[in-house]
């Protein structure tokens, strides 16, 4: 498939988990992909490995120049940016009358002050370009469903989802669409962590009804799907991607917060 020939994206988060899946997928469809992810030494190991049409840049997405910066790279290296996944997040647990401020403020800035500074800049990118582009944030299932001791990430996961649709109003004047996607329990290294406990990983995939957490790649054929024309009269609307997941109940992690 080649849906994405000529096509230039911007992926956050992508070293790894979620953001190493749809930067590859992009790749495999014909895209140019810029990276874009704190760990650069995974950001050296993924350039070695895939390629010319990828180009990294190793920044913090809460820091405006560095967003500007990769951006400004997808532009003066593959010629413009016409797509733009904010897959990068991170949480840090704690309950709301122990978690120290700064700790809540960190996970909200990743995945909601992340998520505004790279649609301003990737906006500002596409409009320049004179082209229709889209934007795909990967919220999460927290969004609609509370995770006991990680108030932060559940409010900015709902943040980013009001945020899409804020985006999606804005920007569509500028022929740029914007949506998210809304994942459950994905096997990736951030939940590798809860996953370990045996009993918390029984909890969770007995209450999904596909009976197992999803992988990369599955939340990577969703984002593809929404930046592709075959979602061409999708925008400010959000894909639930967790086995049926929404549908039961969330398990009960204060025994391990």
């Amino acid at each position: 498939m080649a849906r994405f020939e000529h096509t230039v994206a911007l992926v956050t988060g992508g070293a790894s988990g979620i953001g190493a899946a749809v930067g590859r997928q992009l790749l495999d469809e014909g895209a140019s992909v810029v990276l874009f992810d704190l760990d650069a030494e995974a950001l050296k190991t993924a350039a070695e490995s895939l390629g010319p049409r990828v180009a990294v840049y190793a920044g913090n997405v809460t820091i405006e120049s560095d967003v500007a910066a990769a951006v400004d790279l997808a532009v003066t290296t593959f010629g413009g940016l016409d797509a733009t996944f904010n897959i990068a997040g991170t949480a840090k647990f704690g309950t709301i009358t122990d978690i120290a401020t700064e700790d809540w403020l960190f996970t909200v800035d990743v995945v909601l002050k992340g998520t505004f500074l790279t649609t301003r800049h990737a906006a500002r990118a596409m409009r320049s370009g004179g082209k229709p582009g889209v934007i795909v944030n990967v919220a999460s299932l927290n969004a609609h469903v509370p995770l006991y001791g990680a108030s932060s990430y559940a409010a900015a996961k709902a943040g980013v989802e009001c945020f899409t649709k804020n985006s999606a109003l804005e920007l569509g004047a500028d022929g740029i669409r914007v949506n998210a996607v809304l994942p459950g329990l994905v096997q990736t290294p951030m939940t590798a962590p809860l996953m370990s406990v045996e009993s918390i990983a029984k909890d969770f995939t007995d209450r999904i009804i596909m009976n197992r957490p999803g992988q990369p790649s599955e939340i990577a054929d969703a984002c593809l799907y929404l930046a592709s024309e075959q979602a061409s009269y999708i925008t400010g609307t959000s894909l639930v991607v967790d086995g049926g997941w929404e549908i039961t109940n969330y398990p009960n992690l204060s025994s391990v917060i």
